[in-house]
């Protein structure tokens, strides 16, 4: 796990190597969570002119997520393109490459959950923010049209024991899960990491 420094611990002195597993490890959601933040922390740093977490905005986590897609690996076919619609192409194509949706939507999940646990206000939280919403809805709905992916929420079956269950944690995937770019579920590791982040110039 990339964690700070310092988020860890040394065991003291004369305990055996027995008494080390003692030393809280996070699960993979929180570390994903955690370095998530200090991308998005780093982000903000980085950008021209400089922008604080006080004065971020929905639009600048729009902003933040358009800056992401440069590191996308989830093929994206335009309008124009004779595979548009075709969910696995035979060839390859010259359509670009983008984050799924299902990778910003579980990363948005983190955020918004890590601003809140970092002293800010749910009422002020621009994860949470309506036009953030509306962002995800329309990539969610281009991807589905230009890669055929019908993205349906799963019925749950009125009878049957461990059905629901399960039913229930596939179609909460996308919020609570590892967040990386694959097939647009959000199922797989992380987007981008704090060392990637580059310098951006706002476009708002």
């Amino acid at each position: 796990m990339d964690l700070p420094s310092g988020s860890g611990g040394s065991a003291s002195i004369g305990t055996t190597s027995r008494s080390q597993p003692v030393t809280a490890t996070l699960s993979r959601y929180e570390s994903q969570k955690r370095r998530d933040w200090n991308t998005f922390l780093q982000y903000l740093k980085n950008h021209k002119p400089p922008l604080t977490l006080s004065w971020c905005s929905g639009a600048h986590v729009i902003e933040f997520l358009k800056y992401l897609d440069q590191f996308g690996k989830t093929k994206v076919h335009v309008v124009g393109c004779p595979y548009f619609g075709h969910p696995n192409p035979p060839a390859p194509c010259a359509c670009p490459l983008r984050q799924a949706w299902g990778s910003l939507d579980a990363l948005i999940g983190r955020l918004r959950a890590a601003y809140e646990e970092n002293g800010g206000q749910p009422e002020s939280n621009p994860f949470g923010a309506r036009a953030v919403r509306i962002y995800l809805r329309e990539v969610k709905d281009g991807q589905a049209k230009a890669r055929g992916i019908p993205y349906e929420k799963k019925k749950r079956k009125r009878a049957g024991g461990g059905s629901s269950a399960a039913t229930t944690k596939a179609e909460n995937t996308s919020t609570d899960g590892g967040g990386g770019d694959g097939d647009g579920d959000g199922r797989t590791s992380g987007i981008i990491s704090s060392s990637e982040v580059v310098p951006v110039t706002s476009t708002v």
